[in-house]
């Protein structure tokens, strides 16, 4: 199927990348850096353009480069939605504006993905070692950018709770016994809430096979598996059901001044077969290799329902992924990504040696101190 594909990108002034021109080519490069360089930092301004935000978690005012006021990121793109992306920021606003083919979008949520992308990164263990609110927005991610509806009940969902959540802690420091103020925001919450659950659940038992097979295939010997974890039951999802619990959790929720039932509370659980055949949490008890094993089947589910759901190849931009693999299971990924079909890649090791062979052909760019050379043959 057709790739998305990153024609030219300009950064202006985000984190330490003062002024970066580069054309990729249509396969894609390799950007070389040691570590500290701003090879990561490039990485993190193409993706900027599928989710409007820091990958990293940083906010908007920490990309903008030490002693300006304001960073830009520029792209000419070939997808299905537009052909040129703008978006800045200005430090002294706090104000974020994007252009897709020059015009300005009515919602900046109507932005999103205007590049498709998948990056995978060292740091997404944390999508399996690190707390649920990482894989809440993983699967938020993903839901967003490929189900129609989901982003405006998940905008609508966080409305509503941020309401429910400030009149719960007003109930409580005003020792309130009504709890109308609280409870107005209830059909709310239930509605939307129900949509998430049902959309998430429907997704990860979609891949639930798929997950497996995929760890399997990367090399880990144990049975990996991953469920939808929610305290409602699931034979019953929707808005009756967590309406009824939202209700039934009122005094706790008044007591602690906190919603403690919905999507917001849920999570992904992925879990490792025991010598014993028993079912343990993979974040407590599984090895380092493991879990990174398991992160990377999520970034590759998630490029698959990416091309599945619209059509189209993603981006790949590859952040050294291959670091804390063995170099059995980390052949066995660059198998399975070529045999699933990459798009155009940018990858990004410290050192030339670091190369894949897969990938030694691809054109390279080298980075130093957040300048970006001109581009190298292979």
């Amino acid at each position: 199927m057709p790739a998305a594909r990153l024609a030219h990108l300009a950064v202006r002034d985000f984190r330490n990348l003062a002024n970066v021109e580069l054309s990729p080519p249509a396969e894609g490069l390799v950007v070389v850096g040691e570590n500290g360089q701003g090879k990561t930092n490039l990485l993190e301004a193409i993706y900027y353009f599928q989710i409007l935000r820091s990958v990293r978690g940083a906010r908007d005012q920490d990309l903008v480069r030490f002693g300006t006021d304001a960073f830009h990121l520029g792209a000419t793109v070939d997808t299905d939605r537009c052909h040129e992306i703008g978006v800045g920021f200005e430090r002294a606003t706090k104000r974020k504006r994007v252009r897709l083919d020059g015009d300005v979008p009515e919602r900046l949520s109507d932005a999103l993905g205007a590049l498709p992308s998948v990056m995978f990164s060292p740091a997404d263990v944390e999508l399996v070692g690190g707390a649920p609110g990482a894989r809440r927005r993983y699967l938020d991610i993903v839901l967003a950018l490929t189900t129609p509806g989901y982003l405006a009940a998940l905008q609508r969902y966080r409305a509503a709770l941020a309401r429910r959540n400030a009149a719960l802690r007003e109930s409580t420091r005003a020792a309130r016994t009504s709890t109308a103020s609280i409870a107005v925001w209830e059909p709310a919450l239930a509605e939307h809430g129900a949509v998430l659950m049902r959309e998430r659940m429907a997704w990860v038992n979609a891949v639930a096979e798929p997950f497996e097979q995929l760890c399997r295939e990367i090399g880990e010997t144990s049975r990996v598996r991953v469920r939808y974890s929610t305290s409602l039951d699931v034979s019953a999802l929707g808005a009756p059901a967590l309406a009824a619990a939202l209700e039934t959790k009122r005094p706790l929720d008044v007591r602690r001044g906190l919603t403690h039932v919905g999507p917001h509370r849920d999570d992904l659980a992925i879990t490792i077969a025991g010598a014993d055949g028993a079912a343990r949490d993979l974040r407590t008890f599984g090895s380092a290799g493991q879990q990174r094993t398991a992160a990377i089947a999520l970034r590759m589910l998630e490029a698959r329902t990416f091309s599945e759901r619209t059509s189209r190849t993603p981006l790949f931009l590859l952040d050294d992924p291959f670091a804390e693999l063995d170099a059995r299971r980390a052949a066995n990924v660059l198998d399975l990504l070529c045999r699933d079909g990459l798009g155009q890649t940018v990858l990004a090791v410290p050192r030339d040696s670091d190369i894949p062979k897969e990938f030694t052909g691809l054109a390279r760019a080298r980075v130093t101190a957040g300048a970006v050379q001109r581009l190298e043959a292979a």
